[in-house]
C-alpha cells in the first residue's frame, strides 16, 4: 500500500466533511500540568457515534457504492467502534449491514450498532475469532467484507489529523492508539504529506501487544491474547500493511499496562469532564509513562473515542 498524497487526504476529508464537522483539539490546562508537557487533545470521541471510526466508513461506502452500484449488503467484525461506522454508513447508503461481535463484546456498543440498523451476529471469544467468522458469512451470503484496514478507512480517518495539524502548528509529536491500525498509518500520512517533522507515537495496550511485537520483531508477529479494557486495541493480529507504515513512519510503540489506561481514563474525566473508553484514555496513559523524555514539548493525545460502558466507567472511576 502506498501512503495517500495530501490531494488524496484533501478530497477524502471534504467527503468527511459533508457530514461531520471537524471535532474540536483543546489545550487541557490540568492535563498540561499533569503531564509536564503543552497538551492538546483532539476529540474525536465527539463524532455521531463517539469514535473516530465514523470518518473512514464515510470515504469507505461512498467509494464502494461508486465503484460497486449493485451491492446490496455489507458485513464487518468489531469490537464496536468500526462497527458503528460501518452501521451508520450503509443505512445512509439504504445497503444491508451485518456486524460480527466476539461474546461479552460491550453491550451499550452492542445496542447502538443495532439501533443504526445492523443485524449482530455473537461469535468467538476474541476480535480474531469474530473477524474469520465474517469472512465465512460474507463468502456465504454474497456480503461486502469491509475489513479494519484499507486504504479507503486510511484516507477517512486522516481528516482528523488533517484538522489537527492545521490548527495546532509546530507540534513536537502525537500520540496515537493503535487497534488493527488505520488512526496511526492515517495520521503518519498527513505528516509526511504536509512535510512536517512531528513524531508519530503508536501506543498499545500490554494484554494485546502484537503491534508492539512486530514493529521490534520488523515482521507480524501474533499475540498469544489481546484481552483488555481498551478493547478497540484488542488486536491479536496485526495487520502487515499497517506494520509496514507504522514501521517506516513512526518513532517507537509505547505498551501501557491496564492500570496505566485505568489511571488516564481518571484523569481524563477529571481534568477535562471527558469520558473516554480505554483506547481512547491510551495516548495519555503513554505520554505520562514517559513524562520525563517529553517535559516541556507540544504534544498532542488522540481521543480516539468515548465508547465505554456505564458501568465498566463506573469501576473504573471508583478506582
Amino acid at each position: 500500500m502506498v501512503l495517500p498524497g495530501i490531494e488524496a487526504l484533501e478530497a477524502a476529508a471534504e467527503i468527511v466533511h459533508r457530514v461531520l464537522q471537524p471535532t474540536p483539539q483543546i489545550h487541557w490546562p490540568l492535563i498540561s500540568v499533569r503531564a509536564g508537557a503543552e497538551v492538546w487533545i483532539k476529540h474525536d470521541n465527539h463524532t455521531p457515534v463517539g469514535a473516530f471510526k465514523l470518518r473512514g466508513g464515510l470515504v469507505y461506502m461512498e467509494r464502494l457504492c461508486q465503484r460497486q452500484p449493485k451491492v446490496t449488503g455489507v458485513i464487518a467484525a468489531t469490537r464496536g467502534n468500526h462497527g458503528q461506522s460501518v452501521a451508520y454508513t450503509a443505512a445512509r447508503a439504504g445497503l444491508r449491514a451485518v456486524i460480527v461481535v466476539p461474546h461479552r463484546n460491550s453491550c451499550e456498543k452492542n445496542a447502538a450498532m443495532r439501533a443504526m440498523g445492523a443485524e449482530l451476529i455473537e461469535h468467538g471469544e476474541d476480535f480474531q475469532e469474530a473477524h474469520e467468522h465474517a469472512a465465512g458469512v460474507s463468502e456465504a451470503e454474497g456480503l461486502h467484507f469491509v475489513r479494519s484496514f484499507d486504504a479507503d478507512l486510511l484516507c477517512g480517518v486522516a481528516s482528523y489529523a488533517l484538522e489537527l495539524f492545521g490548527a495546532v502548528r509546530d507540534l513536537d509529536a502525537v500520540y496515537v492508539p493503535i487497534g488493527m491500525g488505520s488512526g496511526i498509518c492515517g495520521t503518519i500520512a498527513v505528516r509526511d504529506a504536509l512535510g512536517l517533522r512531528t513524531e508519530v507515537i503508536g501506543v498499545v495496550a500490554d494484554r494485546a501487544p502484537a503491534y508492539a511485537l512486530s514493529f521490534t520483531a520488523g515482521e507480524p508477529v501474533a499475540a498469544k491474547v489481546a484481552d483488555t479494557i481498551a478493547d478497540g486495541m484488542a488486536c491479536r493480529v496485526p495487520d502487515a500493511d499497517a506494520l509496514r507504515i507504522i514501521r517506516q513512519g513512526a518513532a517507537r510503540v509505547v505498551t501501557v499496562e491496564e492500570e496505566e489506561i485505568r489511571a488516564a481514563m481518571r484523569h481524563l474525566f477529571s481534568d477535562t469532564h471527558n469520558a473516554a473508553e480505554g483506547a481512547g484514555a491510551a495516548a495519555l496513559a503513554a505520554l505520562l509513562q514517559e513524562r520525563r523524555r517529553m517535559a516541556g514539548r507540544r504534544v498532542a493525545l488522540i481521543l480516539s473515542g468515548g465508547n465505554v460502558d456505564r458501568d465498566v466507567f463506573a469501576r473504573v472511576l471508583a478506582g
